[in-house]
C-alpha cells in the first residue's frame, strides 16, 4: 500500500514479498555498524523480521518503516518511516539505504515526506531520532530536517549510548 510519494520516490508498506531486499539491507555493513545485527540470516528470517517489525507496527500504530522505491524504475533503495519503540517516549524517525543510493538526497527527500506525514496526517507534536554519535551522514540528514541534538541516552542497559535528536512541530 502506497503511503507517500515525492518527486523521485514512493514510500509504501513493506510486505513479505520484500524479504529478499530486506535481507540485503539489514546485512549491509553500514546497517550492521550503525543499527546493529538483527539476526536475519535467511529469507525466512527476513519474512519474520518484516512480519514482527513493519507489519505489526502498521497494525498497532498506523505507521512504521516504509519501503522506499525509486519512482521511475520501481527499484527498492531503502526504508524510511516512523517507529514507536518501547524504550522511547516519543515516536522516532528512522531511515537506511543501500550504499549505492547514499549521497543522492534520497534520505532527505523521503524523511522530509515522513516528517510532514507525522505532523499533518498523524498529528504528532514531537518526533525524535536516535543515532550513533559517529554516524555523520545520518546526523546531517536529521539536522537538515530540523531535528536538534538533545542529549546522549542509553536505550537499554546492554546497548551503547546514542545521540537523541528531537523536532517539536
Amino acid at each position: 500500500m502506497k503511503v507517500l510519494e515525492t518527486e523521485r520516490l514512493i514510500l509504501r508498506h513493506q510486505g513479505i514479498e520484500d524479504a529478499e531486499f530486506i535481507f540485503t539491507l539489514v546485512n549491509d555493513s553500514s546497517w550492521l555498524r550503525f543499527i546493529g545485527d538483527r539476526g536475519v540470516r535467511t529469507l525466512q528470517d527476513a519474512r519474520d523480521y518484516i512480519r514482527k517489525g513493519a507489519m505489526e507496527s502498521y497494525a498497532r500504530h498506523g505507521f512504521g518503516l516504509y519501503l522506499t522505491i525509486l519512482k521511475d524504475s520501481g527499484t527498492p533503495i531503502g526504508i524510511c518511516g516512523l517507529v514507536k519503540r518501547e524504550t522511547l517516549v516519543d515516536v522516532d524517525i528512522g531511515f537506511a539505504f543501500l550504499p549505492q543510493f547514499v549521497g543522492k538526497g534520497y534520505a532527505c527527500e523521503s524523511a522530509s515526506a515522513v516528517m510532514a506525514h507525522a505532523k499533518n496526517d498523524i498529528g504528532l507534536k514531537r518526533v525524535v531520532a536516535i543515532t550513533s554519535p559517529d554516524n555523520h551522514g545520518s546526523i546531517r540528514v536529521l539536522e537538515k530536517l530540523g531535528l536538534r541534538f538533545e542529549r546522549m541516552i542509553r536505550p537499554t542497559d546492554d546497548k551503547d549510548e546514542v545521540a537523541l535528536y528531537a523536532y517539536n512541530t
